[in-house]
């Protein structure tokens, strides 16, 4: 499942929005585009059904539409603020060592 990496924290429009690392202290501004993808890959559907909606909702071919939320998905993996695994579960009995 494709997430944001917990060091950043999004904010993001109909308008465009922009991702803080909180690591580094520095925002990746998205366009509006970018930003509705994000949007739908964060709704918890699979990079399929994202490609489907992100398809309606601009009315281009789903082809072209999967391959630009893949570019997304790549493009905040690539940076760090993102990743395709899920996050490491915490046990917290263990929090001493």
């Amino acid at each position: 499942m494709w997430q944001l990496a917990e060091s950043a924290h999004p904010v993001l429009t109909d308008d465009g929005g922009a991702i803080l690392d909180e690591r580094t202290g520095r925002w990746t501004h998205l366009t509006p585009t970018a930003s509705a993808a994000l949007m739908l890959l964060l709704a918890g559907t699979t990079e399929e059904q994202a490609a489907g909606q992100y398809a309606q909702r601009y009315g281009i071919p789903v082809g072209q539409a999967s391959a630009d939320i893949r570019t997304v998905a790549d493009a905040l993996t690539a940076q760090g603020l993102a990743t395709a695994e899920p996050a490491p579960r915490r046990r917290w009995w263990r929090w001493w060592r």
